[in-house]
């Protein structure tokens, strides 16, 4: 059976406020020194289509034609003229993970120090409190 419409109408007149000062849990305050990701090969040969087309089509100003008429080229390529966009891809890739390595490797030696810090922190504290325990005894 069915709610009467009266009450379904009621429901849907009042609208849901959202609380747009909460932030979302899942974003998080980026690193601005993480490598980027390197791009494909289909993003490589788009890098080198643009040129041409501005230069063959230099009245068009929408990215949307560029981008249209650079998936048409690249599908009707054939794999040997696709080649050189994969091998800078995988070129791009292996500078990646590179990148990422020495990144890695900086941020845990940061964290590593952090926690040194920390505990030389904690360990001088307690040791004040020791020797401050000291001078109570007679």
């Amino acid at each position: 059976m069915k709610p009467p419409a009266e009450a379904s109408s009621s429901r849907d007149k009042k609208k849901r406020k959202v609380n747009t000062n909460v932030k979302n849990e899942k974003s998080k305050e980026k690193d601005s020194d993480v490598p980027k990701r390197p791009a494909e090969a289909f993003f490589i040969f788009l890098e080198d289509f643009r040129k041409f087309y501005k230069e063959e089509i230099p009245e068009n100003k929408r990215v949307a034609n560029v981008a249209k008429a650079g998936g048409e080229t690249w599908g009707l390529m054939s794999l040997e003229d696709k080649t050189p966009y994969f091998v800078e891809a995988d070129k791009r890739k292996a500078d990646y993970k590179k990148a990422v390595e020495s990144y890695n490797k900086s941020v845990n030696d940061a964290e590593d120090e952090a926690k040194d810090e920390d505990s030389d922190k904690l360990t001088s504290e307690v040791e004040s409190h020791q020797d401050e325990g000291d001078e109570n005894e007679p």
